[in-house]
């Protein structure tokens, strides 16, 4: 018997955003409206020092991809679990990204959407410090949301 998993029903319209410099793209579909959306951030020194709204919605989807990839930062710290995507070229944190057995999840800093202000619940601030591997990566998998990475290299001009 296959289970097939239901087609997740996202909210309206796409939620659209990026980088400063608009190298890197992001689409961002939810299953409620924005203003329904619980934000977070946790205590951890780069959450600190960027200050994000990060976002999640298991029931949604999230992409990402970039017009050159090799201006794309895949920042890795602490448990080195996943990848915090940044613009090279102007600063922004778009996303952290992890590669579970679930699949590809991710929690998005919805201060890279274009609606940003669409996003208004106060952050939950959550402190990962003691957390074990198996249990970050176990809660990673629950709340984080779906994601596609769309990795290309550049085409080559013919010379």
């Amino acid at each position: 018997m296959t289970l097939v998993r239901p087609i997740p029903k996202f909210f309206g319209m796409e939620h659209m955003g990026g980088c400063h410099c608009g190298n890197i793209h992001v689409r961002l579909r939810l299953s409620k409206p924005p203003e329904d959306s619980p934000l977070r951030a946790c205590t951890c020194s780069f959450c600190r020092s960027h200050s994000p709204r990060m976002v999640a919605d298991p029931e949604g989807l999230f992409e990402v991809w970039a017009d050159d990839w090799s201006q794309v930062e895949n920042y890795r710290f602490g448990t080195r679990t996943c990848d915090f995507l940044i613009c090279r070229r102007c600063g922004v944190f778009i996303a952290a990204v992890s590669e579970l057995t679930a699949g590809t999840r991710a929690v998005v800093n919805a201060n890279c959407l274009s609606e940003r202000e669409r996003f208004t619940s106060p952050p939950v601030v959550h402190d990962f410090e003691d957390e074990t591997i198996e249990t970050r990566l176990s809660r990673r998998a629950a709340n984080w949301m779906p994601a596609i990475v769309r990795r290309s290299e550049p085409v080559s001009q013919p010379g």
